[in-house]
């Protein structure tokens, strides 16, 4: 039974939802960030719910999450790190992340991607899927697993859940989110990658139940699990019904290798994702059969509901900020 967690990047994309799902189940949560504003708007977003707590701390102090995480069950960890900084920080959270985790003597529930599986050698990639990077990405996202599932912890207990590209409304660093927020703007804008092959991708509301479900139970950790999505959808068909939900419709262009390439000489982040493109072109989709058999029916938003409610839910967004905007120039 868990009775206390704390969630690392509590207000990133994975986070925010994972906070919500475990204050909905009854659970007393610790939301930890870098941010006192983002931690509050959090809050504010739950209604101040009696089982959150706000722990402003640094998930590359162990001692920082070690005072945050007194008493905790589960540390969640969905903190993340932007791609041209990979190499050379996820390591050292990772390090972080389970020597506070050895010292609390808690389990932990590390949030990754699909990268450390390189190309596609299975038509649904189970958990048993080779683990072949041919990125430098891959290779540290591999080497950041064998970290986790390191034989030097003895009493912290790891499991990893493996996610594919995703989109909801806490989204800030998936391919998707830039041309989401942009369709929610009216602003013409770029997909990544080809958008006629279609691709996996979970909604984040759904992730973050499925992920819970998993924690909570006993004999799910020291293994990895798939958090796969209700099936692929084209980019074509995505952007449609975007833009049918936002009531907008500007141009969106595909990005490919040569344009990212050039963007990439001005922005850090896009440059790194051309490594990454093959996923795009030969995308890997994530079997659920283990997730069924050994915890239970996947529930998942049909894409068309969980793309719209993304959509009215960035809208809204945009319109508060816009009235607050309006509100702070009226008092000057």
């Amino acid at each position: 039974m868990m009775k206390k967690a704390i969630v690392l990047g509590a207000t990133g994309g994975v986070g925010a939802p994972l906070t919500v799902e475990l204050v909905k189940r009854g659970v007393q949560t610790v939301a930890f960030g870098r941010s006192k504003q983002k931690l509050n708007e959090l809050a504010e977003q739950l209604g101040h719910s009696p089982l959150l707590t706000l722990e402003i701390g640094d998930a590359f102090k162990p001692e920082d999450i070690r005072r945050a995480g007194a008493g905790a069950d589960v540390i969640f960890h969905s903190a993340n790190i932007p791609y041209n900084e990979m190499e050379s920080r996820l390591l050292p959270l990772g390090e972080s992340v389970m020597t506070a985790a050895e010292k609390l003597g808690a389990k932990v529930v590390v949030v990754d991607g699909i990268y450390p599986y390189g190309r596609r050698l299975m038509e649904k990639a189970t958990e048993d899927h080779p683990k072949k990077p041919h990125t430098r990405k891959g290779k540290v996202r591999l080497a950041y697993e064998q970290l986790i599932f390191s034989s030097r912890w003895h009493k912290a207990k790891p499991l990893i859940v493996r996610l594919p590209d995703y989109y909801g409304p806490s989204a800030q660093a998936s391919y998707l989110s830039v041309t989401m927020e942009a369709i929610a703007a009216g602003k013409p804008t770029a997909f990544i990658g080809n958008m006629s092959v279609p691709r996996e991708y979970v909604y984040l509301p759904d992730a973050a139940r499925m992920i819970v479900e998993i924690a909570t139970r006993e004999e799910s950790y020291g293994q990895n699990w798939h958090i796969p999505g209700p099936g692929v959808i084209s980019g074509h068909e995505l952007v449609r019904i975007a833009q049918q939900a936002a009531g907008k419709r500007k141009a969106v262009m595909p990005l490919g290798r040569i344009g990212l390439s050039l963007i990439g000489l001005f922005n850090p982040v896009m440059k790194e994702v051309v490594e990454m493109l093959y996923l795009t072109e030969e995308p890997l989709v994530l079997s659920g059969e283990k997730y069924e058999r050994l915890i239970g029916p996947i529930q998942w938003t049909p894409h068309e509901q969980a793309i719209t409610a993304t959509m009215r839910s960035l809208m809204g967004k945009r319109a508060r900020e816009a009235e607050d905007a309006k509100r702070g120039a009226a008092t000057i």
